[in-house]
């Protein structure tokens, strides 16, 4: 089972690239965030055109994650449980043949010192609560997405320069932390030691051509997912096109 993660940054804009990426990579399931528009303006008929079906929720021009599958989705859950009040499109989760996946979109939190930054602490321990409850359930599940998140200095092209950036505090680093010691494993960090490999790169400033970015994407990987892992990599033939997004694909193959 292949298992794909992207921060699309507005399907309707991307949908060439995304259109494009489904008929390559050929994911069995694809997690995106970032959708930027409602359900009903989801480009449903022609994703459905390769042979993919659509979960999703959204907002116009903000927020938005959806699920992209080869097969039906079951136990379709949106939004984190115990954050029913939320109102923000970050959260979709669903069982695929025996494993649960879920696309997240975790909040920026910037500027530090701001209501942004107490939201993003607080969504990322209603997603480590959210997950002690997966973990009891004692079945394979993949966390995928965005997490604004440089895990390490090593995730970032200039530590000095994000040292009080929210993707870099030590506040969210912990929580990532807690959340990966609660048994989950980075999947790209198996595969993959070497320090500065990058799923985002900003548009200003040439940050792409100079290979200036962040790695704030990821798959998280419980025991039962980890036990059957293959291999795990970073697509940055996304990121090279005209009109591209700022992040690009992430994916992982899970043996069956």
């Amino acid at each position: 089972m292949k298992i794909a993660s992207w921060n699309v940054n507005s399907v309707k804009a991307r949908l060439p690239h995304l259109l494009a990426f489904l008929q390559d990579a050929q994911p069995d399931v694809l997690c995106l965030q970032e959708t930027k528009c409602p359900a009903k303006d989801f480009p449903v008929l022609e994703i459905n055109g390769l042979g993919y079906r659509v979960e999703t929720i959204g907002q116009r021009a903000y927020n938005g994650v959806a699920l992209l599958a080869k097969r039906p989705a079951e136990e379709l859950l949106t939004g984190l449980l115990g954050n029913g009040d939320d109102e923000q499109a970050r959260y979709i989760e669903a069982s695929f043949g025996g494993v649960r996946i879920a696309s997240v979109y975790l909040p920026n939190g910037n500027p530090v010192g701001t209501d942004k930054f107490t939201y993003k602490l607080a969504w990322m321990q209603q997603l480590i609560d959210h997950t002690r409850e997966l973990l009891g359930r004692e079945i394979p599940f993949v966390l995928a997405g965005d997490y604004n998140i440089c895990p390490t200095d090593d995730d970032v092209y200039d530590p000095v320069a994000f040292r009080d950036d929210a993707l870099c505090r030590w506040e969210a680093r912990s929580r990532f932390r807690a959340l990966v010691y609660l048994g989950l494993t980075d999947a790209y960090r198996i595969f993959h030691r070497e320090p500065h490999r990058y799923t985002f790169w900003d548009y200003q400033a040439g940050r792409w051509h100079r290979d200036e970015g962040l790695r704030i994407d990821h798959l998280l990987l419980s025991p039962r997912a980890t036990d059957r892992v293959a291999a795990c990599d970073i697509d940055k033939k996304p990121r090279a096109k005209e009109r591209s997004s700022d992040h690009t694909p992430i994916w992982c193959e899970l043996a069956v």
